[in-house]
């Protein structure tokens, strides 16, 4: 009776395994200001650049006055939205949200996200993909653009259906494995018990 307890227990912990794997924690983006207040408006064509650095960081004034200098050009293209994460504990925490819903690790600054695409670091090796993503971007329509602030907030899908149903359909199998292997070690058990 008692495996029985365990096999019940762990078969109501698999169950439940999907709903916090998948869940979204919406309270750093509501606990931070900036992050709703910067991102800019429906109306607005310009694509953001969400850019998360650190206060003193050599890479991110690397990237900042890359910013800058491509501004007279592409000024009109993308808006940076900054995050200084070493010395604000809420954008350090979304940070690690947004990396977190994008399936990444934020591990340092310059963390850069447009689109649906990220940096890590900087480099001039970067420069040109940057730029060609804030290009592309800013090509689309604005309500087809996918932002991942909009994703955290819950005012937009993921990026790709696809990938959601993926996720739920792994969990699934990943569920169905651990059913069927729990139920044969339970009929062994019994078997065995029987045999005796």
């Amino acid at each position: 009776m008692g495996k029985l307890k365990y096999l019940v227990i762990l078969f109501a912990a698999v169950l439940l395994l999907p709903m916090t794997v998948f869940a979204v924690d919406e309270e750093v983006v509501a606990e931070n200001p900036e992050a709703t207040e910067t991102t800019g408006t429906e109306d607005s064509k310009e694509v953001n650049l969400y850019f998360f650095r650190g206060e003193g960081c050599p890479h991110c004034e690397e990237a900042e006055q890359w910013f800058q200098s491509i501004e007279e050009e592409y000024g009109s293209y993308f808006k940076v939205v900054d995050y200084e994460t070493w010395y604000n504990e809420d954008n350090a925490a979304l940070m690690q949200k947004v990396a977190e819903a994008r399936g990444e690790t934020a591990e340092g600054v310059p963390y850069i996200i447009i689109g649906d695409k990220s940096w890590s670091g900087f480099t001039e090796s970067y420069e040109q993909e940057i730029l060609d993503q804030i290009t592309s971007v800013y090509a689309q329509d604005v309500s087809e653009r996918y932002d991942i602030m909009k994703y955290l907030d819950g005012s937009a899908p993921k990026k790709d259906a696809k990938d959601a149903d993926k996720g739920a359909n792994d969990a699934l199998v990943l569920i169905l494995i651990i059913l069927i292997a729990g139920g044969i070690g339970f009929g062994v058990n019994r078997a065995r018990n029987t045999v005796k």
